[in-house]
């Protein structure tokens, strides 16, 4: 299997399990950007408690499922967004969620990575990773 994009990877991973009625699974290999975009889906709920486990190679992270995803993935190529395009979001909403509540776009800024909400709410923009819903 070829790992060229360890997110892609990790969301496409958390989808089929989700879909598969899951209680866990097991990503790999493991990236400190994955860790930052599960603290994101972990903090609005879509998944439960995740842990890293350090196998000597690239490392794991096992993932608590909640049931609660309908569709994860990343977002290519990665766009970036300023603040007054994310304070006029329908496009991107209209482009990677299925209605404006509904779901959240992750998005790395300089204060870190963060949900689109809380990116508009510092008014801060940054590059689009991920979509959950």
């Amino acid at each position: 299997m070829v790992m060229l994009d360890s997110l892609s990877n990790a969301l496409t991973a958390i989808t089929n399990a989700e879909m598969r009625r899951k209680s866990e699974v097991v990503v790999w290999p493991a990236s400190k950007l994955v860790i930052r975009v599960l603290r994101v889906m972990q903090k609005h709920g879509y998944i439960g408690e995740f842990e890293y486990v350090d196998d000597g190679r690239w490392g794991k992270i096992v993932i608590q499922l909640l049931g609660r995803i309908n569709r994860a993935g990343a977002i290519k190529p990665r766009w970036s967004a300023t603040y007054r395009e994310l304070l006029a979001l329908p496009y991107w909403i209209r482009r990677y969620l299925p209605s404006r509540d509904i779901g959240i776009l992750i998005i790395s800024t300089s204060q870190g990575v963060v949900s689109h909400r809380e990116a508009v709410e510092a008014k801060i923009g940054g590059i689009l990773l991920a979509y959950v819903y």
